[in-house]
């Protein structure tokens, strides 16, 4: 079994295993209870693990040992439980109805409304049910990186716990700069876009997705604040060419591949960079058309094929592909400054190739 195999399922054991204590404990409050604990355990099943991969990583990058503690274990799966309610929260806002191949959470509680012949409107009672699930993952998210810090000295879990803090906050508000993008577009000029678009990358998903993970294990482990400064310098341009890569993939990417519909970002009306780039190379008829397209939840195939073709003949994918090996070739630098092991090197360099080339 691989290094990275191996830490998926010791994560996946301990992402179960806290659904499973909380069902035993918490089942016994209402029939209604295990059917709702069921989807988090659905949810959180499977998927890419990156998250973990890179929690461990910089935990390894400061200790020296590829070894998969408790520690390291419980916070990324603390790092897991926190994805997954920033997945079923967005959801909601992007009004999206998969998730992975399956319906997304307020789609899913929906169902079982009207597969239970229940009274009411069931669409509310899905975004109702899935809000206060995502809820219900944060808490076990941060129940868990609470052990974790436990199991390490008390300087390291204080670092340790005012980093996770900031992480929580900043993605809370980089998803409110998001959504105000969304809506804000008429009365921001076309050049002011892409630096916009970029920031909320960064805050959104790029530090929690690459940085943040890494950070996190690496004061878990006792890093100087130099070595972390240094992961920091490898870890955000990967995070922000991660999520460039998922921009690409939302709107080109291959549906039985992603588990969504592909152009499914366009129906969505997400401003990425690559909208931004593609809005200022286009002719001025054809940046007008994309935005009054933009975010149509009815929006035809042949809709979605020409807004596809435009952004790659303007040169939108081709600047985002650009901006991507930019980012991948700082972090590599950034990562040839870090003193580490052989073992860590190879790994981290391996998963940085796997980021930003990934197809899903």
């Amino acid at each position: 079994m691989s290094e990275s195999s191996s830490l998926s399922s010791k994560v996946q054991r301990r992402l179960d295993a806290t659904i499973d204590e909380n069902l035993r404990v918490l089942g016994p409050i209402g029939v209604d209870v295990p059917a709702f604990l069921e989807q988090a355990a659905t949810f959180t099943t499977g998927g890419k693990r990156l998250r973990a991969s890179f929690c461990a990583a910089g935990f390894g990058s400061a200790t020296g040992t590829s070894e998969h503690t408790e520690a390291v274990v419980r916070a990324a799966a603390s790092i897991e439980f926190f994805h997954a309610a920033a997945l079923v929260h967005d959801d909601i806002i992007d009004r999206s109805d998969t998730r992975r191949g399956a319906p997304s959470t307020h789609r899913a509680f929906a169902r079982h409304h009207r597969a239970s012949a229940w009274a009411g409107d069931e669409t509310h009672f899905g975004l109702s049910a899935a809000i206060l699930l995502g809820d219900l993952l944060l808490v076990w998210s941060d129940q868990l990186f609470v052990e974790a810090c436990a199991l390490v000295s008390p300087e390291n879990a204080v670092r340790a716990r005012a980093e996770f803090s900031r992480m929580r906050s900043e993605v809370t508000v980089g998803q409110y700069l998001d959504l105000v993008e969304e809506v804000a577009w008429p009365v921001v000029p076309i050049d002011a876009r892409s630096s916009r678009a970029k920031t909320i990358a960064i805050s959104k998903s790029a530090r929690y997705s690459v940085e943040e993970p890494l950070v996190l294990g690496a004061l878990l482990g006792g890093a100087s604040d130099s070595h972390v400064e240094q992961i920091r310098s490898f870890g955000l341009p990967l995070g922000l060419a991660f999520q460039l890569r998922d921009d690409v993939l939302g709107v080109f990417g291959d549906e039985a591949v992603t588990g969504k519909p592909s152009g499914d970002d366009l129906r969505e009306g997400k401003r990425t960079l690559m909208i931004a780039a593609a809005q200022e190379l286009a002719a001025p008829a054809d940046s007008a058309r994309l935005d009054e397209l933009l975010g149509d939840p009815d929006l035809s195939d042949a809709d979605i094929a020409w807004m596809q073709s435009l952004i790659a003949e303007s040169g939108g994918l081709q600047r985002t592909e650009d901006v991507i090996s930019t980012s991948l070739r700082e972090a590599l630098a950034g990562l040839a400054a870090l003193e580490l092991d052989t073992e860590s090197r190879q790994l981290l360099e391996d998963l940085a190739e796997r980021t930003a080339h990934r197809a899903h």
